[in-house]
């Protein structure tokens, strides 16, 4: 039996606003909550419209749709993602393209992903994702340019990145033709899951809003239960009660994010120098550190084996797509084809950051990182 963990990876908030908007729910005084997360979630990110979802995944895959994805169509992603991302792009039997990650921040190497758009002039090409490790954006007006340029169609996936900003906006905002969110992030799982689709487009909503509910349209003055079907879609509705949670939980969000803040500034200060040990770069003013993402020059697994056994829980993110068996068979990946991703998946290690950590808790993280530290030749 796994060591039970004292400071686990992640942990779900749970505040007095979220007690109260789940018993209106339950109480049937507001049943309206999904669509009251819809309007709040729309103006705190200064978005026109926004859609929930049940899962991430669903707002991804509902992304998809409404870009009318098709058969033999491409979709360039990070080869450093979660693999919802390029899942959803084979549920349309469409190839997704990988590209190997900048050293530093994980995300995909934007000199990289222009020489692929230049060189692969294609109709067939429509669209890249772009993945915000820990909630860190690359540039995104060279990335916006580039979609010009090359008339592609930018999807942001935002599952680390609610309540970050990029030039004093707010991710979502900043001229992405879709961006996707995740309430309950890989490897940091909620207590309850949920997603959401952003968009200033009034085409990919009107499609995306229609697509969500199975296609299902009515005359508003024709009897409830008269209905007309009109194209294939699917069910991704977020309930009532799942939307109580995460409108209280995005609420919370810019304070949570100005105590992880902290936290990383913590890890940094103590950890700055340590043998074996790399912190990430403190320069991104407007980095939210979702995740807090050291490297380890030996053994990290060994590594994490030994916070685990002190109590404490780690991440990884991620293993690259094309060391996994679909996708490496799939493709005839070889393992060294993204050599950069490939050497930061053998270092990286996300460490334990929310809102809910103490000083004290975190002062044990440093601790034990520190003695494991020093046991490494």
């Amino acid at each position: 039996m796994k060591k039970e963990l004292t400071i686990p990876f992640s942990k779900y908030e749970s505040t007095r606003e979220t007690h109260s908007n789940v018993s209106d729910v339950l109480d049937a005084e507001d049943i309206r909550q999904v669509q009251q997360l819809q309007d709040e979630f729309a103006s705190y990110i200064g978005v026109k419209f926004a859609l929930a979802t049940s899962h991430g995944t669903s707002a991804l895959h509902l992304a998809m749709l409404a870009l009318d994805l098709k058969r033999g169509d491409k979709v360039v992603c990070s080869v450093n993602a979660h693999p919802n991302v390029p899942e959803v792009v084979r549920h349309f039997d469409a190839e997704p393209v990988f590209v190997d990650i900048d050293p530093d921040s994980y995300n995909i190497n934007l000199d990289k992903l222009e020489i692929y758009l230049s060189s692969n002039e294609s109709k067939k090409l429509k669209a890249v994702i772009l993945t915000h490790i820990a909630g860190a954006c690359v540039d995104l007006d060279r990335v916006y340019k580039m979609a010009k340029i090359y008339d592609v169609k930018i999807v942001e996936d935002a599952s680390d990145a609610l309540g970050a900003t990029y030039n004093g906006k707010k991710i979502g905002s900043t001229g992405a033709n879709i961006t996707c969110f995740n309430f309950s992030p890989h490897l940091k799982k909620n207590v309850c899951n949920g997603g959401m689709l952003v968009t200033n487009d009034d085409e990919i909503m009107e499609r995306a809003s229609l697509l969500a509910n199975h296609a299902i349209s009515r005359d508003e003055d024709a009897l409830e239960y008269i209905y007309n079907v009109t194209d294939i879609g699917n069910d991704y509705s977020l309930s009532e009660l799942n939307a109580a949670y995460i409108r209280a939980q995005v609420s919370e969000q810019d304070k949570n994010i100005a105590r992880q803040q902290e936290i990383a500034k913590m890890y940094s200060d103590a950890l700055v120098g340590v043998d074996h040990i790399q912190i990430p770069s403190m320069e991104l003013e407007e980095h939210p550190f979702s995740l807090y993402i050291i490297k380890v020059d030996k053994n990290r697994d060994s590594f994490a084996v030994a916070l685990r056994e002190k109590g404490i829980g780690t991440g990884l993110h991620y293993i690259p797509l094309h060391l996994l068996t679909y996708y490496k068979s799939k493709y005839s990946l070889r393992v060294n084809d993204f050599p950069v991703a490939l050497r930061a998946y053998q270092q990286v290690l996300s460490l334990p950051i929310y809102a809910s950590m103490s000083d004290k808790d975190v002062k044990t993280v440093i601790d034990q990182i520190k003695k494991i530290a020093k046991t490494r030749v």
